[in-house]
């Protein structure tokens, strides 16, 4: 049985609303949160491999900026790799392990401090 158009349109609100307020839980329920960090990994070895072989050529050539340009052009990979290792999102049974995060406590308490009598 095919939606109504009312039922569709209410979908769409709510889908975009939680995309507002939760969009790495969007991404783990589409699948499309290991696509981009497994990109990101690529991106970054290959610049690594860009930069060692920039400060090779600059080794060769006795050309002291050449050099330093493949270093930082290795380094600016390196951290691009490394740093996408922490942006997985991770399922909601780890978070819920986790814990409670700073803001939710906070709002725990001030919520139990407002509802006391």
């Amino acid at each position: 049985m095919p939606l109504s158009d009312r039922e569709k349109a209410l979908l769409q609100e709510m889908e975009a609303a939680l995309l507002t307020e939760d969009p790495r839980l969007v991404s783990v329920l589409t699948g499309r949160a290991n696509g981009p960090q497994k990109n990101r990994i690529a991106l970054g070895l290959s610049l690594v491999l860009l930069g060692v072989a920039t400060l090779f050529g600059g080794l060769i050539s006795n050309t002291t900026l050449v050099g330093v340009l493949g270093f930082l052009i290795s380094l600016v990979g390196l951290i691009f790799a490394i740093s996408s290792f922490g942006a997985t999102a991770t399922s909601p049974r780890k978070r819920a392990r986790k814990g409670l995060g700073l803001n939710q406590k906070m709002e725990n308490r001030w919520d139990r401090r407002n509802n006391e009598p």
